[in-house]
């Protein structure tokens, strides 16, 4: 609808009421010149000291800022003669220092009765602030929308507004919390100092922040980083308060399980080695200071290994779970209980007696405990196992002060292998003679791994005689040419050889020289029909490819296998009695004889005697040593040959050292020897010139 009037000749009041107005009013004629203006347009057009009448907004007269808004308002002025009613524009400009000004400006049109243009009124008002304000308040809504949890209030501390973060975390949606306190949120765990505290800072600094529990609208209590700010008038006087804070409880459960995987076992959940070695260190601090004793028990299941493979690694974990809940139920609250490795668990005592003997006392009676809980059977998967300890302890005195984490270990471990030396499924105090021989063990183990590359390794030989004196051959005997330690004999060696595995290379050494040799007798008429026997460890006969790797050293050398001997002993035989019988029948057939070696020794059944292709018994040299002042000696070495003659094998005996001796055996029926009264283990070119010279004198 159009606004026609005849006239715009304003009243004098309302002049007065034009010229009072704050907003910048004026009035254009049809083709756009200014018939009327107040003080606030004149103003805004810097049209005081000029004459205003019949100019525009492109008058030079007019500020610069001004005239170039020309062209846009005569654009704004078309736009509402053609509407023809009122219509509201949003206008900028800058002034000539740079700042921006924004303007909501009213036009409207009035026409003539029949239609003309007449007047157009326009009322512009600035809304610089207003608008400034405005896009403050989007920002700050969006800044209170963040990821933070955001709550305000008044200085009563009732809740005024809260953000969507604040409902995902507390649970209280907008509706529940606003008008109640925000004690809505306390969980309780906080006494009143901490609150006083946190309002004492409120009231100076105007600022607080810190952790804090909280709990939420379902009752789970929470840590929460918490900052509050109190917003107060020029003045001091507080009018709000805005608090902001974030969930922590994620952050302390990520820390809390990065904790449990650095610090304790996974599938016990006791403490690891790094955590227990961590209270070790303190706990010989306090042993030290407070002249106290202490205990470390070192404790490693009997046979789990086997259980483990037999049963599967399941089963295993729980057993190893079962045997953590019974070592906790053994010991103090204020005790350790850790799982170190595998199978192996340690138990720290503190604050035992301050007398040595009252605090072995106390120790032996863990020991105890720990053996009965042990042994009792664990049900498992529906079966009944049975897997007892083998218990070290290590006492620990303020008289060592010296003594680190480490070494403590070290000597309960090195009591636990005498407990397991002394049969197992019992416990023994640390023994410095026992660690100094494992220490020993160790350093040659380390040091064997060197000793076939540097060509260290030798081969003695000492001869099998027959009656009569003549050589039929010889036994060869491992030493080793050790660099700082001289020559070393196989008792020294032997056995750590067979636990790091490393017998199946020096075996194979032995065997490949021993063919070698007999191929290189071959041509001499002397030595030419002698035999050698090579012993053959547990570890080297259980090989799958041990038949192989002899007839692969038997084709490799030329050598013949009617002159080998493998020297085997009777619980090798009855490991796997159907395996061994396969091997030997296989390594028969090469012409290879087989004797038994430490025979009477054994415990074992002598059945497999009749099953076995065995050419040869050897007397073990513990009945020979005694054979011509113990009756009972005498009578198993007559019975050992009686049995062999009547199986149609042959006795050698070993250890003769005495002509007495050999007198004794040849009376029993024996007819080969070996011993320190014929020869002792010589190197192969004294052992070829007692050949030689054997020969010469017979």
């Amino acid at each position: 609808m159009q606004i026609s009037y005849d006239s715009v000749e304003l009243c004098e009041p309302l002049t007065s009421l034009f010229a009072a107005i704050p907003d910048a009013i004026f009035v254009k004629d049809c083709e756009g010149y200014w018939r009327s203006i107040n003080d606030a347009a004149r103003t805004l057009f810097n049209s005081h000291d000029i004459h205003w009448i019949k100019r525009n907004n492109n008058s030079g007269a007019m500020c610069t800022e001004i005239c170039t808004m020309y062209d846009q308002c005569l654009a704004d002025d078309k736009a509402v003669w053609r509407l023809g009613e009122l219509h509201v524009f949003e206008e900028q400009h800058t002034d000539s220092a740079g700042n921006l000004h924004e303007y909501e400006v009213h036009k409207v049109p009035i026409f003539h009765k029949n239609g003309q243009h007449k007047t157009l009124v326009i009322i512009g008002r600035e809304v610089t602030d207003r608008k400034l304000a405005e896009r403050n308040l989007r920002v700050a809504d969006a800044a209170i929308e963040s990821q933070e949890a955001i709550v305000i209030t008044d200085a009563d501390n009732h809740i005024l507004r809260v953000n969507s973060a604040f409902t995902r975390m507390t649970g209280y949606g907008a509706e529940e919390a606003i008008g109640k306190t925000t004690s809505l949120l306390k969980s309780g765990r906080h006494d009143k100092a901490f609150y006083k505290a946190m309002w004492k800072d409120l009231t100076e600094k105007k600022f607080w922040q810190g952790e804090i529990w909280d709990k939420r609208k379902n009752g789970q209590i929470y840590l929460k980083w918490l900052s509050i700010t109190a917003v107060a008038e020029p003045e001091g006087k507080v009018h709000n308060y805005v608090g902001s804070f974030t969930d922590l409880s994620e952050q302390k459960d990520a820390k809390e399980a990065i904790y449990q995987l650095a610090f304790y076992d996974p599938l016990t959940n006791l403490p690891n080695r790094r955590l227990f070695q961590e209270r070790m260190a303190l706990t010989l601090s306090h042993i030290a200071r407070n002249l106290y004793h202490g205990a470390v028990f070192m404790i490693d299941l009997d046979n789990f290994k086997l259980i483990n493979d037999t049963k599967g690694h399941a089963i295993g974990d729980l057993l190893l779970i079962e045997t953590a809940h019974r070592l906790k139920s053994c010991v103090r609250d204020g005790d350790t209980v850790a799982r170190i490795g595998g199978d192996e668990f340690v138990v720290m005592l503190e604050g035992l007696s301050h007398d040595a003997d009252q605090a072995i006392q106390q120790a032996e009676v863990l020991s105890k405990k720990i053996l009965k809980s042990l042994n009792q059977p664990f049900m498992i998967g529906g079966d009944s196992l049975l897997c007892t300890p083998s218990i070290g302890i290590k006492l620990l005195t303020a008289t060592v002060p010296s003594e680190t984490g480490d070494e403590v270990l070290k000597r309960a471990d090195a009591a636990m292998y005498q407990a397991k030396s002394a049969g197992r499924n019992t416990f023994r105090f640390f023994d410095a003679e026992v660690h100094s021989r494992l220490e020993n063990r160790q350093s040659i183990a380390l040091n064997l791994r060197n000793a076939l590359p540097e060509n260290q390794l030798r081969l003695h030989y000492q001869a099998q005689v027959e009656l009569g004196g003549k050589i039929s051959g010889a036994e060869i005997l491992l030493r080793w040419e050790h660099a700082q330690r001289g020559l070393m004999l196989p008792d020294e060696f032997i056995s750590i050889a067979e636990e790091s595995g490393l017998i199946l290379t020096i075996g194979e050494w032995v065997l490949r020289t021993a063919c070698k040799q007999l191929k290189s007798w071959e041509a001499n008429p002397q030595t030419c029909q002698l035999q050698l026997s090579v012993n053959v460890s547990a570890r080297q006969f259980i090989q799958p490819d041990f038949v192989e790797l002899v007839y692969k050293v038997l084709d490799e050398t030329g050598a013949k296998g009617t002159l080998l001997k493998l020297e085997l002993t009777e619980s090798l035989m009855l490991h796997d009695v159907e395996d061994t019988i396969n091997k030997m029948t296989a390594l028969s057939s090469l012409g290879i004889h087989f004797s038994i070696d430490d025979f009477g020794t054994g415990y074992s059944s002598l059945s497999y005697l009749t099953r076995l292709p065995i050419s040869q018994l050897k007397i073990d040299q513990s009945f020979v040593l005694t054979i011509d002042t113990n009756p009972n000696d005498a009578i198993v070495v007559q019975t050992i040959i009686g049995m062999a003659n009547n199986l149609g094998l042959n006795v050698i005996a070993e250890g003769v050292e005495t002509e007495s001796q050999r007198a004794c055996l040849e009376k029993y029926g024996c007819t080969f020897y070996q011993g320190y009264l014929f020869s002792k283990a010589v190197s192969l070119a004294e052992f070829e010139k007692m050949v030689s010279k054997t020969i010469k004198t017979t």
